[in-house]
């Protein structure tokens, strides 16, 4: 048995370095094709896909494009940025899982659907409240605990929640987002309002039961699902080689057709995911994995460094950035000068500087917000606090 493990423990050894490697290898995502006025045309990396055709790798873009995808890519990273250093000043306790490297992944889906589409996720949930277009101080406070939060500072990390853009919140359980998802799926095809659901979830939920219960229902009912595998490689600390018999998340579905894409690419996220949603429509579910990597641990408690090295970590900054890919497009093609992303690097700065300090200036929730939320109509009914001796009455309505 010893013997096993320490043959376990050379293989996982010698498999940190092909991720690093792999990186060093691809380089930046988009290589240019051409230029003309305000418009640039790229060559994605290309799609791996299952039982379905390719969608383009061609890819064009306008400067005003570039720059609205750069601004968001750096609002989302500064903010979690932001939130690192928070939690070590203590102030934001408890759970706390960034998504900093994952950026293009959600830039990317917002470019190609609309706000009617529903998206639900996992925990690892700031950067989509932002990007269904909640604001950074509702982040910020829902971390601290503050009544202008998210969730009215009861969710915390791992409950963002914006109904009014159709985001469903993150899910604090691994993989339990999966079968509401396909919920959501089919409530647009009842409604037959055109709309799909983005079913998000990591490559460390990806074997788990509901999972390919959910896979199974959306195909019999050609729900229109968009699955969505953000495979960061590493699902919590274990890698994903040490999890999946076969890590090609992309052809889990085995009977519904499926796409890996370069997820550290927001052009090529945005074409994925248009491609996807008129799939969907028409056909029914289809799973997208996106290739993707955080740079921080699995969460605060996780320093991240204890299962892979710090040279593959370094790698896929300064080979795969998907903010300094962008910059690069804007920089290199000479459709603007420096001064107009240090200009937006400034005002961004700015408003995550001011969304923090309105945050810890606003208020906690009151004692009686415990008692808020749990029924629709409470019609005379009890709730029992942390003992038996603490009851709390709601009035009839």
């Amino acid at each position: 048995m010893l013997a096993a493990l320490s043959t376990l423990g050379r293989r996982g050894a010698a498999a940190l370095a092909p991720l690093g490697a792999a990186a060093q290898r691809r380089g930046f995502a988009s290589s240019v094709v051409s230029v003309e006025g305000d418009t640039i045309t790229v060559e994605v990396n290309p799609y791996k896909t299952h039982r379905i055709d390719p969608p383009s790798t061609t890819v064009s873009a306008t400067k005003d494009e570039l720059l609205q995808y750069f601004r968001e890519l750096y609002r989302l990273r500064r903010m979690e940025i932001s939130a690192d250093m928070l939690y070590k000043a203590k102030q934001i306790r408890g759970f706390c899982h960034l998504y900093d490297g994952q950026e293009a992944v959600i830039v990317g889906l917002e470019a190609a659907l609309n706000k009617s589409d529903s998206v639900i996720t996992s925990y690892r949930n700031h950067a989509t409240h932002v990007a269904r277009g909640g604001t950074v101080l509702e982040v910020i406070a829902e971390l601290m605990g503050k009544t202008s939060g998210a969730s009215k500072g009861k969710g915390g990390s791992m409950h963002m929640y914006r109904r009014e853009a159709n985001f469903f919140g993150g899910q604090g359980i691994v993989g339990a987002q999966v079968p509401l998802g396909a919920g959501l799926a089919l409530a647009h095809q009842y409604r037959g309002d055109g709309g799909v659901a983005v079913t998000m979830y990591g490559d460390g939920a990806a074997n788990q039961g509901q999972v390919f219960e959910s896979f199974n229902m959306a195909a019999i009912w050609d729900l229109p699902c968009i699955f969505v595998c953000e495979n960061n490689h590493y699902g919590m600390g274990t890698a994903e080689w040490r999890a999946a018999k076969s890590p090609a998340f992309y052809t889990r579905g085995d009977y519904m057709p499926g796409m890996k894409c370069d997820g550290m690419d927001v052009l090529a996220v945005k074409q994925a995911f248009a491609y996807a949603k008129e799939y969907a429509v028409n056909n029914g579910p289809i799973v997208l994995e996106m290739d993707t990597y955080r740079y921080h641990g699995h969460s605060m408690s996780d320093p991240g460094s204890t299962y892979r090295t710090r040279d593959e970590i370094s790698s896929i900054r300064q080979q795969r950035d998907p903010i300094e890919h962008v910059r690069k497009l804007l920089l290199d093609n000479g459709l603007v000068e420096a001064s107009v992303i240090k200009g937006i690097e400034k005002e961004i700065k700015k408003e995550i500087d001011e969304a923090i300090e309105k945050a810890k200036a606003a208020p906690q929730p009151a004692a009686g917000e415990l008692w808020t939320n749990i029924y629709v109509d409470p019609v005379g009914m009890s709730l029992r606090g942390l003992d038996s001796s603490h009851m709390h009455k709601y009035a009839a309505s």
